[in-house]
């Protein structure tokens, strides 16, 4: 195809430049239109080492685990083994988060579609053995609840943690083997590997952090907890693997060799709008695991993943049987991913660009209702409004996020539209806006672009 040999150019030609430009050490890309596939690597995959990527180099996946782990939980729907408006206690009898009335409530759609009202930041470390998952929810008891299950969106790591648990019980075997057995091998998935015992024997791939002094390094921790594993601490494979997962969701379930791996009507529920987004991300709505977007007039699914260090984007335009795969191990990767994005979804299918947000001028005077302080298990936020007239937003992180290296950031906050705003300074070299919604009863809650609900604290 004329077409990806045009764009094969453009990205041996662009992406380094790229790279330089926005302190990335390595990226591996793999795009896939129908049939036709290209895939490049570039960059040091460590530093310490200056071992250079290649298309074989794994990468982290992140977050974008939680769209295999729906995959798995979906499978099950097929079968008749789960049922997606099911409780959590009909599956696991001791679920429990601090609210009693919701722990009774909250059901597996909510669970995959961010919508069952708990706090999500649970990183907790229950050990390497394969009762970790077991052990992780019994920590969820002291959980608060930000809101009813149902009410809104919050991303949410701990829920997905949740869906591995039950996999594990109705499949009787642990997350990873479940994992291995149902999708991985499959699919064919040769470089993808579910812990770093596994990781080692492939070309890995080491995050790198940013230090105060601005110097980026190789991580000392290579990935999270394996009680993160549904949620995406620790899965890694290469851009064409990834791609590979990718293309089942776009032939309907059906893996490269033919075999049936998910049913078309699960695919399709997949991708089906569970809840709304507020304005806060490039996304527009949530499905069944999959962020759903809108770009140019077409429908677009995907995920990002970002772990220590590392960062992943995976897109799918399902009307032209498109997909694009992006890996990257530090810096700041997300304006790379979208401007390779931007350039193949224009190049290849005529899809625009998404216009970036722009400020309708200085925050509102009635901003004031925003000022506060907003508190999660990973972050405190305090919004202020200084002598002349200026909002400000100071995110101190903490808790593991904090030990792993994420650094304080402040930045002004400008109008754009009704009760969302815009920060000024980038954030990961992106800049994404922050809406104010609702009233819990305790303040308002806070949606940071990571589209995580903070909720008032100082009220």
């Amino acid at each position: 195809m004329r077409q990806l040999e045009d764009i094969e150019a453009w990205i041996d030609r662009r992406v380094p430049e790229l790279l330089a430009e926005h302190r990335v050490p390595a990226l591996s890309l793999a795009i896939a239109v129908g049939d036709e596939v290209i895939e490049s690597a570039s960059g040091t995959l460590s530093f310490a080492t200056g071992v250079e990527a290649t298309s074989a180099s794994v990468f982290q996946i992140g977050s974008v685990t939680k769209v295999f782990t729906s995959t798995l939980a979906m499978q099950l729907v097929d079968e008749g083994l789960l049922d997606l408006d099911a409780t959590v206690r009909d599956v696991l009898p001791g679920f429990l988060v601090a609210d009693e009335a919701a722990s009774d409530q909250i059901t597996i759609r909510q669970l995959l579609s961010h919508t069952s009202g708990f706090e999500g930041d649970v990183f907790v470390d229950t050990g390497p053995g394969d009762d970790c998952l077991e052990r992780y929810v019994e920590v969820l008891a002291d959980t608060p609840q930000l809101f009813a299950p149902g009410e809104m969106f919050s991303y949410n790591n701990a829920g997905f943690s949740t869906l591995g648990r039950i996999i594990e019980v109705l499949r009787g075997h642990p997350y990873d083997q479940v994992l291995r057995e149902r999708l991985l091998a499959p699919l064919g998935l040769e470089q993808a590997a579910v812990n770093a015992a596994e990781a080692i024997l492939h070309r890995a791939a080491v995050g790198h952090l940013e230090d105060a002094t601005g110097v980026f390094a190789p991580t000392s921790v290579w990935s999270m907890e394996r009680s993160g594993s549904p949620a995406g601490s620790v899965l890694a494979m290469s851009a064409r693997d990834l791609l590979s997962f990718a293309q089942l969701h776009l032939s309907g379930g059906v893996a490269r060799d033919g075999e049936r791996v998910l049913s078309s009507a699960s695919v399709a529920d997949m991708q089906r709008e569970q809840v709304r987004l507020p304005d806060i991300d490039q996304g527009v709505a949530w499905g069944l695991g999959w962020e759903l977007f809108e770009r140019d007039g077409h429908a677009v699914i995907g995920h990002d993943g970002n772990t220590i260090g590392q960062s992943a984007s995976l897109r799918l335009v399902p009307e032209f049987g498109l997909a694009v795969a992006m890996l990257a191990n530090g810096g700041a990767p997300h304006p790379v991913f979208a401007t390779i994005l931007d350039h193949v979804l224009s190049e290849l299918v005529g899809v625009a660009p998404r216009s970036a947000p722009v400020s309708s001028g200085p925050a509102p005077q009635n901003a004031d209702r925003y000022v506060g302080r907003y508190e999660s298990s990973t972050a405190i936020t305090e919004i202020s409004r200084s002598n002349d007239g200026r909002l400000w937003l100071d995110r101190i992180p903490q808790g593991v996020v904090a030990e792993l290296g994420d650094l304080p950031h402040r930045t002004e906050l400008v109008g754009w539209h009704h009760d969302v705003l815009l920060p000024v300074e980038p954030e990961g070299g992106v800049q994404q806006p922050i809406a104010f919604l609702g009233d819990d009863g305790h303040g308002r809650a806070l949606h940071l672009h990571t589209g995580r609900a903070d909720r008032r604290m100082d009220v």
